[in-house]
């Protein structure tokens, strides 16, 4: 099944799509790409806030605009350098903290549930994107942003409870 249908079940059904995903075997390189594709999004998703910090709207007072291509470039590398290995950390605290608490999985289910909610959630980290971008740092934006935090919560924890089963 492709990748889109399944973001689109995991929002209604978060532990059905994880069950199949785990069903699938043990691919370290899927769970891989997930993260990178997910890195990808969100670096893509930063390019309207990159542009509008350029263009020297929303600086702190005395705050000097840098160029667009150095912004990028930082994003760039702290989406897909540090992120992903500070993802495969949280990941692995993820399943430790479930293993305490009795969890079956294992470290690669862990990793795949992580990966996974983070992916499936991205489409609304688009949307932030375009709003901080486009609108600044308003209530709208702030309201997505939540959207967002309490969406890959829940998809998270349900995803992992079943990685863990």
């Amino acid at each position: 099944m492709a990748v889109t249908a399944d973001i689109v079940r995991t929002w209604r059904g978060p532990r059905a799509v994880m069950r199949d995903l785990l069903s699938r075997g043990k691919r370290e390189d899927r769970a891989l790409a997930y993260l990178i594709v997910f890195c990808l999004l969100v670096f893509v998703a930063q390019w309207p806030r990159l542009a509008r910090t350029a263009a020297g709207f929303d600086l702190a007072p005395g705050t000097e605009p840098r160029e667009i291509g150095q912004l990028m470039t930082y994003e760039l590398f702290a989406w897909l350098t540090v992120w992903p290995l500070a993802l495969y950390g949280l990941a692995g605290i993820s399943h430790l903290v479930a293993k305490a608490f009795r969890g079956q999985g294992t470290f690669y289910s862990a990793r795949l549930a992580l990966f996974w909610s983070l992916l499936a959630t991205v489409p609304v980290l688009l949307l932030y994107g375009l709003m901080a971008g486009f609108l600044g740092q308003v209530a709208g934006t702030h309201l997505v942003g939540a959207v967002w935090i309490v969406a890959f919560a829940v998809i998270w924890l349900q995803s992992l409870r079943e990685a863990e089963a």
